[in-house]
């Protein structure tokens, strides 16, 4: 499974998943919440079944284009 999930999504994800599953917890926002779950999933496991089909990645390229 090759990450797509960079370093700033990442804490975006984990911070949203967590604030979701707290705010559902003390009830403040309904079940949906829960959805947070899977938003702190994705950014746990730095991997997002969603960007798949659009070719998308946030993490940092690791190839250069600059030739010596």
């Amino acid at each position: 499974m090759q990450h797509n999930v960079g370093t700033v999504d990442r804490a975006v994800r984990i911070l949203a998943g967590l604030a979701l599953i707290a705010g559902s917890l003390l009830g403040y926002i309904g079940l949906w919440g829960w959805i947070g779950v899977v938003v702190l999933a994705t950014g746990l496991f730095r991997f997002c079944p969603a960007y798949l089909p659009f070719g998308l990645s946030t993490c940092a390229s690791t190839t250069s284009d600059a030739k010596p």
